[in-house]
């Protein structure tokens, strides 16, 4: 995963918390059982944001954000988990297989 799929996990949980949606006590149980999973972070993707994730987003018109996942399936050939149409649909384009 990259880098930006923690912030990505944080940002949904605080804000479910501060509209009232989830409380701190399963914020706090969800957190647990993530970090109890095998989900590897990669850490090399950090130094290729002003590099390759900008080149694969202009090129396939994605968020810097969607960009940061397909840069990482491209690196690393390996499929993509995605229900987003436009990612799905630049994973088309370069040869991405999704799931």
């Amino acid at each position: 995963m990259p880098l930006l799929w923690r912030y990505e996990v944080s940002a949904v949980l605080s804000r479910a918390q501060n509209k009232g949606l989830l409380t701190a006590r399963k914020a706090t149980e969800f957190l647990e059982d993530i970090a109890a999973l095998t989900i590897i972070v990669d850490m090399d993707g950090a130094n290729r944001i002003l590099s390759d994730v900008h080149r694969v987003a202009t090129r396939y018109r994605l968020t810097f954000y969607d960009a940061s996942y397909l840069e990482l399936a491209l690196r690393t050939n390996l499929p993509l988990a995605t229900l987003d149409a436009e990612l799905l649909n630049a994973c088309t384009s370069a040869g991405v297989t999704t799931l």
